[in-house]
């Protein structure tokens, strides 16, 4: 009896814990499809439908177990074998998916797909795999998941297109992720990675659904098309004529997220390299994953084309030790290398998050075009590899040429270290630089571990640079960030232009470092370290190139530099400025400044230039060099509180400084010097503008210029003897009257002189046609009238005498 109970009560709860196995693939009887498995973990699918060279399949189920396989039995014929899946379950692919020949497999399942870690595809032509609801034809039949009954069915026609739903379901691959090496300045191995999805050379591999997830994913095809979109409600058309299959998103209503994470890998490298395409509406790479483009070809290999109709995001450093997320382009061919080609409406780079193109042995490296519709944010660096910012680069190894790099923004901020840098590591030139950003451009910060400035621009590490244009409304520059065109080596350096429309203002110096911040075309020194890595030599012989700015405003304070120097042995290139106004405050500088060659010529071109606060205006040589020329045109000149104008030198010759100007006003411990220690002192020069008559300023009689000797004994220092030469050229100044026309006047040295009042050594009367014997006194003091203009005037408040006129006063 006890045995008996037992038996009953055992079989009862086989009959209660006993679940039936549901079959991992299924036909669903609406074609006749036939499905045999004598293990249940591996599937031959025969019979289907067969329309001209197209196979068709419907199955309830379709899933393939871990280690299992399913294999699509089809004829030698079949071009394309489309499969849907109608049940309304996702389907889980941990197996591998088989066909016979060259046939290219499409699997449609509207509730999704999940791709295992064992996952793979074992078929001689492309494949897609996608959540649409159904696969249109060009005779406008529809292969339907969601309405499998529909008639027509099937279709011997080509596939034209995907039909989205309004909640098509999530594509997820799942891998182990890559196992890349880390080091920037040497190529990407692909040889330690797992295999994950891949597809036969030349070949497509396409994953198009609602959300797209690639956790440690990896996808491969050598010399083919990899194409990742994100969609829903409305139509993808695309063409399967060519090689390279083309998707047409116009007609989707609403783009979905793309992300990769745990170091996942979309990699289209060979020779040629393929192509791959991203579209949906946030796409982010985190965790160290990449995107990757290797050419080891002689012709033309593909481009990365990315869209995000809102934000495309790469941050993070990698689960597995990658120091990055990277968007990436390396030619290690012959031939040119496609380009990487980037729209969103916001793109963020961080934690050493790159867009990369490296010409390694090409004839000419990718170019980077990234247009976004809002703003882009780069900030940062590797937690890994502190060496690493975030950036937009473009790297040459060889003799070929970099990849250009071109941005367009409404704003654009680098901070905390993040770059975009063009570098010609090797003997070929690296490529360009432009930048347009409307709205704003902000360079901050520096890298605080190891100190590198955050900054735009072009280093030379053995050939020639590229150029560097920016064009924007307002450039800012703060806190130790440079914008920058230099040469480390005997190439040399390209020139730097700047077109801000507002202002441009150069302020601070980095927090840490204390490094000033720097707009600068230059020939810098690196230290020995970096010297040793690079093979450099201990001094740079390279030329710079030149510095163009032109804006409204021009600020520079707080120790903010502008500049062009060299500190090696070649030529500084020029400075050209062309501004309304130029204010210096608080150890401002403009600078053109060498070390043993040719000085930098300077040329300011403005209406107002004010220094204040100890700053200067300097083109001065440090070794055996030459201080370069100086041409300054300014209305008004003003120097106050130990600022200085020199163009000096301390072996060599000092430079030329012409100086043409309404009004100079200058503190007493303000300086204009042209000297050399060692060398011939330069000359300088100052010439009145041309006044015209409509530009002079109707003031009352009192407050003009008053009739008392012209020249004060402002040429002497304290020991009555003679410090310099003041030279007054050209047919300029006020005329006698506001209503007179200018008369020409005699040019005359002045020679030195005691004090006014004595006639010991009085230099000859200037004389005038009208009036020879008028005499004026001297200005000491400017104002800008309620109209705008300036004006000069004697400060009646003042005494009048000139015996209490002196250099100091």
């Amino acid at each position: 009896m006890n045995i008996y109970r037992l038996t009953c009560w055992l079989g009862l709860m086989s009959v209660i814990f006993t679940v039936p196995v549901a079959a991992q693939i299924a036909s669903d009887g609406s074609i006749p499809t036939s499905v045999r498995s004598p293990d249940g973990l591996n599937f031959t699918i025969d019979s289907g439908a067969v329309f001209g060279n197209n196979l068709f399949h419907s199955f309830r189920e379709f899933s393939i177990p871990t280690k299992g396989s399913a294999f699509f039995n089809n004829g030698a014929n079949i071009q394309n074998i489309f499969s849907r899946v109608t049940g309304g379950n996702i389907s889980h692919i941990d197996g591998v998916l088989r066909a016979n020949g060259g046939a290219n497999l499409f699997l449609l399942n509207p509730a999704g797909i999940l791709f295992g870690q064992n996952a793979k595809l074992n078929i001689g032509g492309s494949f897609l795999g996608t959540t649409a609801n159904s696969i249109r034809f060009a005779d406008r039949v529809e292969f339907s998941a969601t309405n499998p009954t529909a008639t027509p069915l099937l279709s011997m026609n080509v596939p034209v297109g995907l039909q989205m739903g309004e909640n098509p379901g999530t594509i997820t691959v799942q891998n182990s992720g890559h196992r890349l090496n880390q080091n920037i300045l040497t190529p990407l191995d692909f040889q330690n990675n797992a295999v994950g999805l891949r597809v036969t050379s030349g070949n497509s591999l396409i994953l198009v659904g609602g959300n797209l997830n690639l956790d440690g994913g990896l996808l491969n095809v050598e010399s083919g098309q990899i194409e990742l979109g994100s969609a829903s409600s409305g139509t993808i058309n695309f063409n399967l004529s060519g090689k390279t299959w083309s998707f047409d998103y116009n007609n989707i209503q609403q783009f979905g997220e793309i992300k990769f994470s745990q170091q996942a890998l979309v990699d289209g490298s060979g020779a040629p390299s393929g192509s791959i395409h991203l579209q949906g509406k946030n796409i982010s790479l985190n965790e160290g994953s990449i995107v990757a483009l290797s050419n080891l070809g002689n012709s033309r290999s593909g481009n990365i084309t990315i869209h995000a109709s809102e934000s495309l995001e790469l941050r993070k450093v990698g689960t597995y030790g990658f120091p990055n997320p990277r968007v990436t382009l390396d030619n290690l061919g012959n031939g040119v290398m496609g380009d990487i080609l980037v729209s969103a409406r916001e793109l963020l780079l961080q934690d050493g998050g790159a867009i990369i193109s490296r010409n390694f042995n090409g004839e000419v490296g990718g170019n980077i075009y990234v247009n976004t519709r809002n703003f882009i944010l780069i900030e940062g660096f590797s937690a890994i590899n502190t060496t690493l910012p975030s950036g937009i680069d473009s790297f040459n190894y060889n003799v070929g040429r970099g990849g250009n790099i071109w941005v367009d923004t409404k704003q654009l901020t680098l901070q905390n270290g993040g770059a975009i840098p063009s570098v010609a590591f090797g003997s070929g030139t690296g490529g360009d630089i432009q930048i347009n950003a409307p709205d704003l451009l902000e360079l901050g910060g520096e890298n605080p571990l190891n100190f590198t400035p955050t900054g735009i621009g072009m280093s030379s590490f053995r050939g020639n640079t590229g150029q560097l244009t920016i064009n924007t409304s307002r450039l800012i520059v703060r806190d130790g960030a440079n914008v920058s065109a230099a040469t480390q080596s005997p190439g040399n350096a390209g020139n730097l232009t700047i077109d801000a429309t507002s202002s441009i203002e150069v302020s601070g110096v980095g927090a840490i470092s204390g490094q000033p911040s720097k707009i600068s075309a230059g020939a810098t020194v690196l230290t020995p370290t970096f010297q040793q890595i690079f093979g450099l030599p201990p001094f740079p012989t390279g030329n710079t190139g030149d510095l163009i700015i032109k804006t409204p405003q021009l600020q520079i304070s707080n120790g903010g530099i502008v500049g062009v120097s060299h500190e090696g042995v070649g030529n500084a290139g020029n400075l050209q400025i062309n501004a309304n106004s130029i204010l210096l405050d608080r150890a401002g500088t403009i600078a053109a400044a060498t070390n043993s060659g040719e000085g930098g010529s300077m040329n300011l071109q403005t209406n107002t230039l004010l220094a204040r606060n100890g700053s200067s205006v300097t083109a001065t040589a440090g070794g055996s060099g030459n201080g370069g020329n100086m041409t300054i045109a300014s209305a008004i000149v003003v120097g106050l509180e130990n600022s200085d104008i020199t163009a000096n030198a301390l072996q060599g010759n000092g430079g030329n400084i012409q100086i043409t100007t309404q009004g100079i006003f200058l503190s007493a411990d303000s300086n204009i010097t042209a000297s050399s220690q060692l060398g011939i002192s330069g000359n300088v020069s100052i010439s009145n503008l041309n006044l015209q008559p409509e530009n002079l300023v109707f003031l009352p009689a009192n407050t003009l210029l008053s009739q008392a000797p012209v020249i004060a004994s402002s040429c002497l220092n304290q020991r009555n003897t003679q410090q310099g030469r003041f030279v007054v050229t050209g047919n300029g100044g006020l005329s006698e009257t506001p209503d007179t026309l200018l008369m020409s006047y005699e040019v005359t040295q002045v020679k030195p002189v005691g004090r006014l009042g004595t006639t010991r050594n009085r230099s000859p009367e200037t004389t005038n046609s009208r009036q020879p014997n008028r005499l004026m006194q001297e200005a000491t003091g400017w104002a800008v009238t309620p109209d705008g203009k300036v004006a000069l005037i004697n400060n009646q408040s003042q005494p009048n005498s000139p015996e209490n006129l002196t250099c100091s006063s």
